[in-house]
């Protein structure tokens, strides 16, 4: 049985997303490794899961977050404290806003970014009730 979900990206700047995750985001550092010309860090990002969506609800997500169909077939979301102060701090960092926060059907604050390591974000604020 799994006990860890573990996204791998190859990133082409890898300096620029050690930046962006570690140090604008704030996943904290778990290990770091190299290999011959190589490396790899690993960022402790909390609870993970893994969303499965068909084609038509990931375009419907599209269309609430977004107003349009814009992500590929993999998109990174985490949970923040504070979507719209997260998504500003993304901005200043160096991501690229895609759509601001909006509240969705499913009662969270949602907002979607262009990052680093060519990943595309949603950054979500569960609003309870």
């Amino acid at each position: 049985m799994a006990r860890e979900l573990r996204l791998v990206v190859t990133a082409t700047d890898y300096d620029e997303a050690l930046r962006f995750y570690r140090d604008v985001l704030g996943l904290p550092e778990q290990a770091a490794f190299t290999s011959p010309g190589g490396r790899v860090t690993i960022l402790e990002a909390g609870r993970a899961t893994l969303e499965l969506a068909d084609p038509p609800h990931a375009d419907y997500i599209d269309q609430v977050e977004v107003g349009q169909r814009v992500a590929g077939h993999i998109r990174v979301a985490f949970q923040v404290d504070d979507v719209t102060v997260a998504t500003g701090a993304l901005v200043d960092g160096g991501a690229t806003l895609i759509a601001e926060p909006t509240r969705t059907p499913w009662n969270s604050l949602n907002s979607r970014l262009s990052a680093p390591a060519g990943l595309q974000l949603t950054l979500f604020e569960e609003l309870g009730g």
